[in-house]
């Protein structure tokens, strides 16, 4: 079974001012039960209209809410979260970045990774979140 990928894009439409041509998605199922969420941010799926600049709280929120969306779009739900991987630009923001994603997460108990970096992509972006996740088989 080929991987299925979802939310194809072209980094040349997304992000014209870094001069990328990279042909990326923002979700990969593969085999059809494992899948790859892309790192997300505060930046709305549909518009990629940065939200909550300044505020790492409403970031993680969209960056969260982002998450769900693509694994009900890929098949899954936040319930199937088996990793998920932190970056955040300030250690400060760490005690509220991980209340939010825990209330989104809460009673999944996921291994997670978190990560001070210098930046990320864009200046205003504060928090980025990726998920693995896997899809149990049906039960009949």
């Amino acid at each position: 079974m080929a991987h299925t990928r979802l939310r194809k894009f072209n980094t040349k439409d997304t992000y014209p001012e870094q001069k990328l041509d990279n042909d990326l998605c923002q979700v990969v199922v593969a085999e059809g039960k494992l899948v790859f969420v892309r790192g997300q941010i505060g930046q709305d799926l549909d518009t990629s209209r940065s939200v909550g600049i300044g505020d790492v709280a409403a970031q993680t929120e969209q960056a969260m809410a982002n998450i769900k969306t693509l694994l009900e779009e890929a098949g899954a739900k936040l319930e199937h979260v088996c990793k998920i991987t932190i970056y955040i630009v300030d250690p400060r923001y760490r005690e509220t970045v991980y209340r939010v994603v825990g209330k989104w997460l809460k009673g999944v108990f996921p291994v997670s990774t978190g990560i001070v970096v210098s930046a990320l992509a864009r200046p205003e972006w504060l928090v980025e979140v990726d998920a693995i996740a896997v899809i149990p088989p049906a039960r009949a």
